[in-house]
């Protein structure tokens, strides 16, 4: 079975068990429970016969040839990634939109075309649009509810089907499986942007997916100080992702990739309080008049709600409300007086976040919908007692409405 392992009997480990051991190897190493952290440039040969070989078997396990390719803590790092998804093989790299850079330009060339979500993070539009465009890589986005009408837009030329389940601000979810299906008939290579889940409660290797990307600066990291990627991929598409990684240059140094790997070991913990956190916050929101909806998938009023109970095992901490109209100086004063909310860019932290968003400022498919809304915000259910987040929230619905 991909990326699990086994007990004696051949049973696989249950998830919990498998984020706290993959990876780790204290036999090696005098029996301490981490792997030492490694800072290397230069990795030197005794002779030119061993300096040749290792460059022959570069990517093999335990083979190390220069720093920019990795370290032993790189490796227990990838190990426990490729694990937690279910891929064969993952790299780390210097950011979570490295990690997508890097994926994306292992398939494509000059001439390619690239189907693209339509609610796909905005720094993703901005390689495509921006990037790509200017090499004569062309960028046609879906409508992320597509299913297998998705076959209708793969082209000759078409090399990635990209998705982002759910989609960021909006968080509609896709049908991965179905979706994939149809671009596998068509040879494309599957994507995903798996950060919402983080490989803890989707597996996107089980539902047809080829490469996933992680921003694991948000969840696997978990607490707001490292800037990570990670890309899982399968054994057929390793070779290619190594080498755009490694041409890249984007490498992650080994301090990041120690606390990244220190972070995934309370993965499971976290995830489930961010998943009750968000919800109970969700569910509360729901009921306040100053809200016209709240964008969460495991709400059983959400559209997608069938999907996610399908797919997904839990939530994570990020979610939408969109607020009924209210003017720029009211929602100044909800928004500046929170306590417990900081205003960041980032999320999957131990802290609450909250964040004005502009869903039209980024879309094509479905710009008029979000144009006719009220004020959107996103919002990072933290690790705080979520009574205390409510109480936050409702002192500033409080401000909200007198200055309306």
């Amino acid at each position: 079975m991909r990326g699990h392992l086994f007990y004696s009997d051949c049973e696989p480990m249950k998830q919990d068990t498998l984020i706290t051991t993959a990876g780790r190897d204290p036999e090696s190493n005098h029996g301490i429970v981490n792997p030492p952290v490694y800072h290397a440039s230069t990795i030197i040969s005794s002779t030119l016969a061993e300096f040749r070989e290792l460059r022959t078997r570069r990517g093999e396990k335990d083979v190390f040839t220069y720093g920019r390719h990795g370290t032993p803590t790189h490796q227990a790092l990838e190990t426990a990634a490729a694990a937690l998804l279910g891929g064969d093989r993952s790299v780390c790299l210097g950011s979570g939109l490295a990690a997508i850079n890097a994926a994306m330009l292992a398939f494509l060339r000059s001439g390619d075309h690239v189907l693209m979500v339509d609610t796909v993070y905005g720094p993703t539009r901005g390689f495509c649009d921006n990037f790509l465009g200017r090499f004569g890589v062309e960028t046609t986005y879906y409508d992320p509810t597509i299913g297998a009408d998705i076959k209708d837009l793969i082209q000759g030329n078409t090399k990635i089907v990209y998705m982002e389940s759910p989609g960021s601000l909006t968080f509609e979810l896709q049908d991965v499986r179905v979706i994939a299906d149809e671009a596998h008939k068509r040879d494309c290579v599957v994507m995903i942007d798996d950060t919402w889940s983080s490989g803890v409660f989707f597996k996107p290797f089980e539902h047809g997916v080829d490469v996933s990307v992680i921003a694991a600066t948000k969840y696997i990291v978990g607490h707001s100080d490292v800037m990570m990627g990670i890309i899982t991929t399968t054994d057929e598409y390793w070779e290619r992702i190594k080498r755009s990684a490694a041409a890249l240059g984007a490498s992650s140094g080994p301090d990041d990739v120690y606390l990244a790997l220190r972070g995934m070991r309370t993965i499971g913990v976290r995830m489930r309080q961010h998943h009750e956190n968000g919800l109970k916050l969700a569910q509360w929101l729901e009921e306040r008049p100053e809200v016209d909806r709240v964008l969460h998938p495991a709400l059983s009023s959400n559209p997608h709600n069938e999907l996610w109970k399908r797919d997904f095992t839990g939530a994570c901490g990020l979610f939408g409300v969109v607020l009924k109209p209210y003017p720029e100086v009211a929602l100044a004063a909800m928004l500046d007086g929170l306590e417990l909310y900081g205003m960041g860019a980032s999320w999957g932290g131990f802290e609450s976040l909250i964040l004005l968003t502009n869903p039209a400022s980024t879309r094509t498919v479905a710009k008029d919908q979000w144009e006719k809304d009220g004020p959107t915000l996103r919002i990072h259910a933290g690790l705080e007692d979520p009574e205390d987040l409510i109480a936050d929230l409702k002192k500033g619905f409080e401000r909200l409405n007198a200055n309306s």
